[in-house]
């Protein structure tokens, strides 16, 4: 009954192991230590075996005293070739094994083991493996050991055969995992090719991601030109003329070799390798190792790119189209590899894509050769026309702009010609009536002055804007001093613009401003620019002039506060009859042509002018520089 007690408590022991144990091996060796510390030996061991196997799979080993050494190996491989021998029966037992004369024990064992119990495990009616109990001294072992051991062996079968379970499933994993890399790879090469019109980004694209996915260090791809194109490989088992370019390599980032140098060119005579791989086609070129190498005569190959004693294993693929061979893609590693098939599957799967991708480019260029050549022919005849559509198109943009221009100017004339006749008229109609008092027919004549002189006055700013223009208008050079012209031209403003409540400051070194200009142009000017200023001032504001001497010239400056102007009206600020956005809706009278003739008086002096607008405390300051020469040049009149 306690036989019986403790065999089903090392069971119960084993099975959580199964359950609890993070990977196989802690398994095993947690198995082997609680069934050696339950017998009280030296050693347990517990051996996965298979017959096809002269090795042990996977071994959970433990010892009583870390003092005592055995030699792991040779005691393994003897306690796996004894549960072979005696697989027919449920044990086998030794109790002096130096004693013994069985000549099962084919392997000479350590001299410190005196005796043995083994139980071959069994599970599903096949070996699955091997405990055995070891102890240093020769040991007699009693019946209720060995019905123990043997009632425990059931459950450490189970859990070897968890094991093998868990291992086979492990490996079909890795094999799914791998067969979805593959795939992924492939798709990648796929899309690469259709999407993209440069070879070399898939000749890179497919070496590299194969070379990662196989796990080799070294990888080209090699593409052959053919002194004659229409030479097939299938049709002439023989070597042709042809010359070979490395169009692609790609090497491991940890590699101590060297990379040699993509595009090196060589005739296919200097490779023994390339004529091997070409009279071999469509069968790829193998090699596992330097020994393969060696009794395959590939030790014949004299091309550096190869290089055998760094690379010694080998995989090269022909890329071939129709019977065309078009070039191959080569793998190598610093060791000995023995390729498989599913890595031979796999290059050709990459090799056809990449051939794919060749013929593509191929294709293409062609096409593209052909196209463009169309393309030239018809760019050709198409430049004539071109040249004739734009002149007409030119002449039509010039015919728009002055058809705009009249349409503004008429626009403008109709307004400003209308509005004031329109209050002469009204004026003169008020004036033929009888009876009317001496003081309205006083006002009615003032009407007529003023309207009268401000169609005089917009009359000779067209004239003098169209004589300017023309560059028809005569320039009287005088010697001016600018700072008294400023200051009397400031002191009549001040007058005309007090009901606005603006002052002016006019800020001007203690000397004189002298220049050589035309005076009555710079007055004109000058008294422009002020009234612009004071039209769009605020209200109690003040307008600031400056004027100061700056590397040979006089810089004029005039700044005043207000709404501002747009950096779209910027640009257009010194165009005929162009006002600012908002000026309609504000009632500020003008004529838009202002601004307009002061740009072609500074012009007609030699001057330079321009305008800047800052926003600044909820209004906007608004700054026009003019530049103007000290001494006025006839020459660049």
């Amino acid at each position: 009954m306690q036989h019986q007690q403790e065999s089903a408590r090392l069971g119960y022991q084993i099975n959580q192991i199964i359950l609890n144990a993070c990977d196989d091996e802690r398994r095993l060796q947690e198995i082997a230590q609680i069934l050696g510390e339950a017998f009280q030996v030296d050693w347990c061991t517990i051996v996965i075996t298979s017959k096809q196997q002269n090795t042990a799979q996977s071994v959970g080993h433990w010892c009583s005293n870390s003092d005592i050494t055995v030699p792991l190996q040779p005691l393994l491989l003897s306690l796996q070739q004894l549960a072979l021998a005696y697989a027919e029966s449920q044990n086998f037992v030794f109790d002096n094994v130096q004693a013994t004369s069985d000549q099962n024990l084919t392997v000479q064992l350590p001299i410190e083991v005196g005796s043995i119990l083994g139980i071959p495990l069994r599970y599903d009616g096949k070996i699955s493996g091997v405990v055995s109990f070891i102890r240093a001294q020769p040991y007699c072992w009693s019946e209720e050991e060995i019905e123990s051991a043997l009632a425990v062996a059931t459950s450490v079968a189970i859990a070897i055969a968890q094991i093998t379970q868990n291992r086979l499933i492990a490996s079909l994993q890795q094999q799914v995992e791998t067969s979805a890399q593959y795939q992924t790879l492939i798709n990648q090469i796929t899309m690469a090719s259709r999407s993209s019109l440069d070879l070399n980004q898939i000749f890179q694209l497919a070496l590299s991601r194969t070379a990662q996915a196989l796990k080799v260090e070294r990888g080209c791809i090699i593409t052959l030109k053919y002194t004659d194109p229409r030479f097939k490989v299938r049709q002439q088992k023989k070597i042709p003329k042809a010359t070979a370019t490395v169009a692609c390599e790609w090497q491991c980032s940890n590699s101590e070799t060297a990379n040699y140098l993509s595009n090196i060119q060589f005739p296919i005579s200097e490779s023994w390798l390339c004529q091997q791989a070409l009279l071999n086609f469509p069968q790829p070129i193998i090699i596992n190792s330097q020994e393969d190498s060696s009794k395959l005569n590939f030790t014949q190959e004299t091309n550096p790119i190869f290089d055998f004693q760094a690379w010694p294993a080998l995989a090269m693929l022909p890329l071939e189209n129709q019977g065309t061979v078009l070039g191959f893609m080569v793998l190598q590693h610093s060791c000995a590899h023995p390729w498989q098939g599913d890595e031979l599957a796999l290059l050709e799967l990459v090799g056809t894509q990449v051939s794919t991708a060749i013929i593509q480019s191929q294709t293409l260029r062609q096409v593209q050769s052909l196209v463009d050549e169309r393309t030239a022919q018809l760019q050709r005849s198409l430049e004539v026309q071109a040249k004739l559509y734009e002149k007409t198109r030119q002449q039509i943009d010039q015919l728009r702009q002055l058809n705009q221009l009249k349409d503004e100017f008429v626009s403008t004339m109709n307004h400003e010609l209308r509005t004031p006749l329109t209050s002469m008229s009204l004026a003169i109609r008020m004036l033929r009536q009888p009876g009317i008092s001496p003081e309205r027919q006083a006002k009615y004549l003032d009407i007529l002055e003023q309207q009268c002189s401000q169609e005089i006055n917009l009359i000779n700013d067209l004239l003098k804007l169209q004589e300017l223009e023309s560059h028809k208008a005569l320039l009287n050079v005088e010697s001016v001093n600018l700072t008294a012209q400023l200051k009397n031209i400031a002191r009549s403003f001040e007058d005309k613009w007090t009901e606005k409540g603006l002052t002016f400051t006019v800020n001007v070194p203690k000397t004189p401003l002298m220049l050589q200009t035309d005076a009555e142009s710079l007055h004109r000017i000058v008294q422009e620019l002020l009234t612009n200023a004071g039209k769009y001032s605020e209200p109690n504001s003040k307008v600031d002039i400056q004027a100061r001497h700056q590397n040979n010239q006089i810089v004029l400056q005039i700044t005043n506060r207000g709404s501002g102007i747009s950096t779209e009206d910027v640009a257009h600020i010194f165009d005929k009859f162009r006002r600012g956005q908002g000026v309609t809706q504000q009632a500020i009278q003008g004529t838009g042509l202002g601004l307009a003739l002061v740009k072609c008086l500074v012009q007609h002096i030699n001057g330079a002018i321009a305008v800047s607008s800052t926003a600044s405390d909820g209004s906007s300051e608004v700054c026009f520089t003019l530049t103007l020469p000290l001494t006025f040049d006839q020459a660049q009149t």
